[in-house]
């Protein structure tokens, strides 16, 4: 079956090189009107995996990631218009030379192909990457997981009917229906069908797509993020980021799942900090001289201060120096988004320049490292990687790049 869907995605995208702006923006315009028609349908979907769901004891944080509900699904179709207006970032030159022999060397951004998605209970992906592969000029391999199953395959129907009625190709975007390991292994393996595979979920989906894939991986990390509160720092715009960045939503990438305080105002700060989290319940774990300012919290082990939750729970490590909270940060970030709470500006441009991660920021929530916040339409991931892409990638990610040559019948 993947086989075939390789065939088909290679011809779509043999259309979708040559689709006009017009074109690609015709189809997600399309899409987005679909995706709001038939937000029941979607929705009635959506309840079988939410039910599944509960009956399988998935946690909140990834129930709240499946769940779709009408103002959900306007938003996943608003990202869908958002990129259409978004600049086509095909057939741009990016460089221009002239040779001395005459030779004039354009090169221009192209598709890259065919690109796969392997993703988890997060059914907003289906659209979202299909979307930026569509303006992008690939076509597109989607595998998400049994826990979304039927809310894929009811946005795929939608998206499938909205891409052929504005005249191109359908299997621009597919499916993969079946969920088991080997779909997904089989995936890893389809070199000269595939172009890319990107993965978006949990550290385990991710290790397991780096180690065992064939395809070029463009790797998307979990989110173990940090916020230090330097010794500086503004407790209460602390307390309001760090309430922001834990509780707003808890199950996605860029939630702060680990605090570091300096010890000179930890007595002040964590009280603070805790009151404002007490009011969602939030679980603290910190260590030793955090549970000497506030004994009630719970005890944290080293394993804590690598975790990513996705819960109401939150990891508190003390450092004596804005070195020791660097070191610490670096050595358990999984390189997605940090944070610096500080009014010392010059402590701030070294937290930022000296952290190895693909977002850093100074007083402000890490929820922000995301493809409609940083102006990019919707995204496809936030890369943890260096080479190709890091952070959030959006239209310009999905393209490559190819040289143009022309002459008048120069030889070497």
């Amino acid at each position: 079956m993947l086989e075939q869907l390789g065939v088909n995605a290679r011809k779509a995208a043999g259309v979708l090189t040559t689709a006009t702006t017009e074109q690609k923006n015709k189809a997600l315009t399309q899409i987005a009107k679909a995706l709001v028609e038939n937000a029941n349908d979607i929705i009635a979907a959506n309840a079988i995996d939410l039910t599944n769901g509960k009956n399988a004891k998935m946690n909140q944080g990834l129930l709240d990631r499946l769940m779709l509900n009408e103002d959900r699904i306007k938003g996943i179709a608003d990202g869908c218009l958002q990129v259409a207006r978004l600049d086509d970032p095909c057939s741009k030159v990016l460089e221009e030379i002239t040779r001395p022999n005459g030779l004039i060397i354009k090169k221009v951004s192209c598709p890259m192909g065919v690109i796969g998605i392997i993703y988890e209970a997060r059914p907003n992906v289906t659209a979202d990457a299909a979307a930026l592969c569509l303006k992008s000029g690939n076509a597109v391999i989607l595998r998400g997981g049994k826990e979304a199953i039927n809310s894929n395959i009811a946005i795929s129907i939608v998206m499938r009917d909205a891409v052929e009625k504005a005249g191109l190709p359908k299997d621009s975007i597919q499916l993969v229906t079946d969920t088991s390991r080997e779909s997904a292994n089989e995936l890893m393996r389809m070199k000269g069908a595939l172009d890319c595979l990107i993965p978006r979920g949990g550290k385990a989906l991710i290790q397991a797509v780096i180690e065992n894939s064939t395809v070029p991986v463009i790797e998307t990390g979990s989110g173990n993020c940090h916020i230090y509160v330097d010794d500086s720092a503004d407790i209460d715009m602390a307390s309001e980021i760090i309430f922001n960045a834990k509780t707003q939503r808890i199950g996605v990438c860029n939630a702060c799942e680990s605090l570091v305080i300096h010890s000179a105002i930890i007595d002040k700060a964590l009280p603070a900090i805790k009151k404002r989290l007490d009011e969602k319940q939030v679980v603290i774990r910190g260590d030793e001289r955090a549970r000497a300012v506030c004994p009630d919290i719970d005890t944290a082990d080293e394993t804590d201060f690598s975790t990513e939750y996705l819960d109401y729970i939150i990891s508190v490590k003390t450092v004596d120096s804005l070195d020791e909270a660097i070191e610490h940060i670096n050595k358990n970030s999984t390189g997605h988004s940090e944070a610096i709470i500080t009014n010392n500006e010059d402590n701030a441009e070294i937290f930022m320049n000296r952290i190895d991660s693909s977002s850093v920021y100074h007083n402000a929530s890490t929820r922000f490292t995301d493809g409609g916040e940083f102006g990019l339409g919707a995204e496809i991931g936030i890369s943890t990687q260096k080479l190709h892409a890091r952070g959030p990638m959006g239209l310009a990610e999905l393209t490559t790049t190819k040289y143009l040559i022309f002459g008048n019948g120069q030889v070497r």
